[in-house]
């Protein structure tokens, strides 16, 4: 969601809104935030768009809204669907649009609050860059906030309750919190919340999505605080905290041995009555998708690690987006949720073609 989700992003893709995370969020929703490699130092500006004035104006849209990083953002509702052993439905399919609205209206809202900063450090951007104007970046984040609680609305009350903090969320981080040491705190929440969005959304209460949301939250820190030294580097110590916090999340996901019945809407705790042990399926799968978590995040991480220049401070961003998808996709998997998590982790390679189609590899939650 804006820087917040998510990623969410990633990111997310949170995160930017949900997750910003993305932002996402960032999202928060994030971020949600994203959520494509991240990108935020000066650097040649993007291939103008061929063809007509109005093609140009769009692809600047584009930019501005960080597309690739949208499909950070859907799995969050439903590895959220699935921590509460609920079938995703329509509600949740509102919940999903009220995420990716709320995850852009962070990503408009976080360069209309950056304009002066970016116009110095990123002056490619669309809005220094004049392509396109704050006060449309600043009135679409209005309207995609208000279309964001307007979908969680229309999910029922209890969708509503987790959207409005949400939001709230994203715009405090955005235009308050964003560089205070509360920043990526802030993120995390918002990535958090949006998934239990997808649960208060999908079955009526959140409750027993707060392990899921909380090992988000987790990821999208780590990867928010990398991001804050991504256009000067020279800090080891971020990339060396979201490497150790990698390694914690992936044995924390994949050493779950139980799971919900189907349709149960409450946590099983381990031992009583309703809840199973794992099939061997739902744990190779979950170990599978926690190891492509690992792996997709743990290496430019690395490298941060032992060069922490703003090119591979970049990178580990950008890896730490990517990964909030497999990250979600193991959350789903180790609730007995095959095909959701089949589902979520199908976006990874969708996400990469687009972002190649549309010529925007590099997207960043800052």
């Amino acid at each position: 969601m804006s820087r917040a989700v998510a990623a969410a992003r990633l990111t997310a893709v949170p995160t930017g809104g949900p997750g910003a995370s993305a932002g996402s969020s960032r999202m928060p929703a994030g971020a949600p935030g994203s959520p494509g490699a991240a990108s935020g130092t000066p650097g040649p500006p993007p291939p103008a768009a061929e063809g007509t004035p109005g093609a140009a104006r769009l692809a600047a849209w584009a930019e501005l809204l960080r597309l690739p990083a949208l499909f950070t953002v859907p799995g969050d509702a439903l590895a959220g669907a699935a921590a509460v052993g609920a079938r995703p439905g329509p509600r949740t399919l509102l919940a999903i649009g009220s995420s990716l609205c709320l995850y852009e209206a962070g990503m408009a809202l976080n360069d209309w609050a950056d304009r002066a900063e970016d116009a110095v450090e990123r002056p490619h951007r669309p809005l220094p860059s004049g392509r396109v104007r704050p006060a449309a970046a600043l009135v679409a984040a209005g309207a995609l906030t208000g279309a964001g609680l307007a979908l969680a609305a229309g999910a029922g009350r209890p969708a509503l309750g987790v959207a409005a903090p949400l939001a709230a969320t994203v715009w405090s981080y955005d235009l308050a919190l964003k560089h205070t040491p509360a920043g990526p705190a802030a993120m995390a929440a918002a990535r958090g919340l949006d998934l239990l969005l997808g649960a208060a959304a999908t079955a009526g209460g959140a409750r027993a999505a707060l392990p899921s949301a909380a090992l988000l939250g987790g990821h999208t820190l780590a990867v928010t605080a990398v991001s804050r030294r991504e256009t000067t580097g020279g800090s080891a110590l971020a990339p060396l905290a979201a490497l150790a916090t990698t390694g914690a999340l992936t044995g924390l996901v994949t050493s779950r041995r139980t799971r919900l019945p189907a349709g149960r809407r409450a946590a099983a705790a381990p031992g009583l009555p309703g809840s199973s042990p794992a099939s061997p399926v739902t744990r190779a799968l979950t170990a599978a998708l926690g190891a492509a978590y690992a792996a997709t995040a743990a290496r430019p991480y690395f490298h941060a690690v032992l060069n922490p220049s703003p090119p591979l401070t970049q990178r580990a961003v950008g890896g730490g987006i990517r990964a909030t998808i497999p990250l979600q996709a193991a959350l789903a998997a180790r609730s007995g949720a095959g095909a959701a998590s089949l589902t979520i982790a199908a976006l990874a390679p969708a996400g990469r073609w687009f972002a190649k189609r549309a010529a925007m590899r590099k997207v960043s939650i800052t």
